[in-house]
């Protein structure tokens, strides 16, 4: 492992075995040549996951395991990961292998390239070509449009796992489950600029998805309004100066 970590990748996993190892390595592969750290999250499977994950460990000698002692979702595995992490800049994808790790060079060229706004937090990926079913792409339509227009935080697809994004500022977001999914207009309640690039989207391979449209919608509805709230009670000081 380098002493001086540049970019550090989050991967969120759960019962991912026989997509989980396949993915590790090609995140290898997109980071060579970069000083890196790769973090897979395994969010208490009850699958082989850990144990393919731990095989790779003297293949891929970047590669950190931490395992929650018990299931706590999405949300709590990448925050985990980025708390374990000693990269400023830190890239998320998630662990069913649909995400590309082919995208995350090009997402953090634009974090840090020389004319990027200071106040730059995050740039997300914009899934362009869904590999899902047509009932999930219709659904996460809907669900993208009302919260686009409800929260304003110009994201077209604010589910997709693909992200990167400064530590420091993911640190000062408010956690709460599933916050994933609303963090481009988080990021804009602290006061940090957000932009977006297309990326690429691929079949899922190995086990099943954990989410459906049920599922989703049973915790929109909650989850929206409660950003509606947050999004009411902030107050922005105009920057700040010591004395």
């Amino acid at each position: 492992m380098p002493e001086t970590i540049e970019f550090s990748v989050v991967a969120p996993v759960y019962n991912e075995a026989g997509n989980a190892a396949a993915l590790a390595r090609e995140i290898a592969r997109a980071m060579e040549g970069r000083s890196h750290e790769i973090i897979f999250v395994d969010d208490a499977s009850r699958d082989d996951t850990r144990a393919e994950l731990a095989e790779l460990k003297r293949e891929i000698p970047t590669l950190r395991i931490v395992g929650h002692r018990a299931n706590a979702g999405q949300s709590r595995a990448v925050r985990t990961g980025v708390l374990a992490a000693r990269g400023a800049i830190v890239g998320t994808l998630d662990g069913d292998g649909q995400n590309d790790p082919a995208d995350l060079p090009r997402l953090y060229a634009r974090m840090v390239r020389p004319d990027a706004p200071a106040d730059l937090g995050m740039v997300g990926g914009r899934r362009a070509k869904r590999r899902d079913s047509w009932a999930k792409r219709i659904g996460s339509r809907i669900a993208n449009g009302v919260r686009k227009r409800l929260l304003r935080d110009g994201a077209d697809d604010s589910g997709s796992g693909v992200k990167v994004f400064k530590r420091e500022a993911f640190l000062r977001l408010p956690y709460f489950d599933h916050m994933h999914r609303y963090m481009p207009a988080l990021m804009l309640r602290e006061g940090y600029a957000v932009e977006f690039l297309d990326v690429n989207h691929r079949p899922r391979g190995a086990g099943r998805s954990k989410y459906t449209n049920l599922g989703r919608l049973a915790a929109t509805g909650t989850d929206l309004f409660g950003v509606m709230w947050l999004l009411s009670r902030a107050r922005k000081p105009g920057g700040w100066d010591e004395l």
